[in-house]
C-alpha cells in the first residue's frame, strides 16, 4: 500500500510538523522551569507550548491532531515565536497552512524536465567549474563534464536515472564520497520536505516516500523528523576516488521560468590545488552521456 507522504498515519502535515518541532525544543531553551523527576515527554509538552503561544490547550491539541487545519495568521505567528522557528521552518509552516486552506482543488504544478539551449550553453561555458541542473525532486537534467563526474559513481547510472536523492541514500560509495554525508542527506530531506509544503501532490515525491523508507533506514528516520533547512551555498569537501580530497565552494540558484529547476555550480580559486583537481575532473570526464537529452 502506498504511504501518504502528506498525512502519514494520523493528523495532517501541520500537526505532524508542529509535533516534530515541539519535541525538539527543551524547556530550558524557552525559559521554562524544569521540575523534579523524569520528564516522559521529549521536548515541550503540549500544554507548555500552548501557554507559550497564548492559545488554549484544547485548541492546540486539536491543531496538532489535525482537527483544526486553518489557524489564523496570529496563531501561526505565535507558534513560530514560541518554537523559535528559523526562516525556512517558518516559511514551511505558513506554506502548510496555505496549502490546507486551498485543499485539493488545485492540481500539482507540472514538472519541467527539458533544459533550455541557453542554460546548456551556460553549463558548457562554466567549465572547468562543475555544474548541473536538477529538477524539483533532484533528477540531474543536464550537466557539464565536471558536474557529471563530481558525484563519483553516479555517472555510471543511465542518464535518465541519475537522481541525487537516490544516489545519496542508495549508492554504496556515497557515504565515503562526502566529508559530511550526514549533513548532505539532512539537507536533501529538507529540500523534499520543503517541496511537500508547497506542492504535496507531485507524483515524483510520492514515489520517493513509497520506495526509499524500505531501502534506507536513514531516509525513513529523517523523513519523520520534518526538517526543512535548505543549503544553497557554502563549501563541500569530497573524498573523490579519481582526484583525491577536494574542497569546493558552491552556489545553488533557482532558474526563472522553469518551475523547480535549479542550477548548482562549484568553484575553486585559480592556482590552488583544488582548482588543479577540478581541471582534472573536467578533463577526465567522458564526452558521451554527460548531458541528458531533454
Amino acid at each position: 500500500m502506498a504511504r501518504d507522504h502528506r498525512n502519514g498515519t494520523g493528523g495532517n502535515d501541520i500537526g505532524r510538523f508542529l509535533r516534530a518541532r515541539r519535541t525538539g525544543v527543551t524547556p530550558e531553551q524557552v525559559g521554562l522551569p524544569v521540575g523534579p523527576g523524569i520528564r516522559r515527554t521529549p521536548g515541550l509538552r503540549r500544554e507548555e507550548l500552548a501557554t507559550l503561544a497564548g492559545v488554549s490547550i484544547d485548541y492546540y491539541t486539536r491543531l496538532e491532531r489535525g482537527k483544526v487545519t486553518n489557524p489564523s495568521a496570529s496563531v501561526v505567528d505565535a507558534l513560530v515565536l514560541a518554537l523559535g522557528l528559523d526562516a525556512h521552518e517558518s516559511r514551511h509552516l505558513r506554506e502548510l497552512v496555505a496549502g490546507s486552506a486551498r485543499g485539493a482543488s488545485e492540481p500539482p504544478t507540472e514538472a519541467v524536465t527539458s533544459v533550455s539551449p541557453g542554460v546548456r550553453l551556460l553549463l558548457e561555458n562554466l567549465r572547468p567549474f562543475p555544474a548541473y541542473v536538477i529538477s524539483r525532486t533532484m533528477d540531474i537534467l543536464a550537466s557539464n563534464h565536471g558536474g557529471a563526474r563530481l558525484f563519483a559513481g553516479l555517472e555510471q547510472w543511465p542518464a535518465g536515472k541519475r537522481n541525487v536523492v537516490r544516489f545519496l541514500f542508495l549508492h554504496p560509495d556515497a557515504p565515503g564520497l562526502f566529508d559530511d554525508w550526514d549533513e548532505q542527506i539532512r539537507a536533501c530531506i529538507g529540500r523534499l520536505r520543503a517541496l511537500a509544503g508547497t506542492d504535496p501532490d507531485v507524483p515524483e515525491l510520492a514515489e520517493f516516500v513509497d520506495e526509499l523508507p524500505g531501502k534506507s533506514p536513514e531516509f525513513a528516520d529523517l523523513w519523520e523528523r520534518y526538517e526543512v533547512r535548505l543549503h544553497t551555498h557554502g563549501d563541500k569537501t569530497f573524498h573523490h576516488p579519481q582526484v583525491g580530497d577536494i574542497v569546493l565552494g558552491y552556489q545553488s540558484m533557482q532558474l526563472e521560468g522553469t518551475p523547480g529547476q535549479r542550477l548548482t555550480a562549484y568553484y575553486a580559486e585559480p592556482g590552488t590545488p583544488d582548482y588543479e583537481k577540478m581541471l582534472l575532473l573536467d578533463a577526465a570526464a567522458p564526452e558521451r552521456n554527460h548531458l541528458r537529452a531533454g
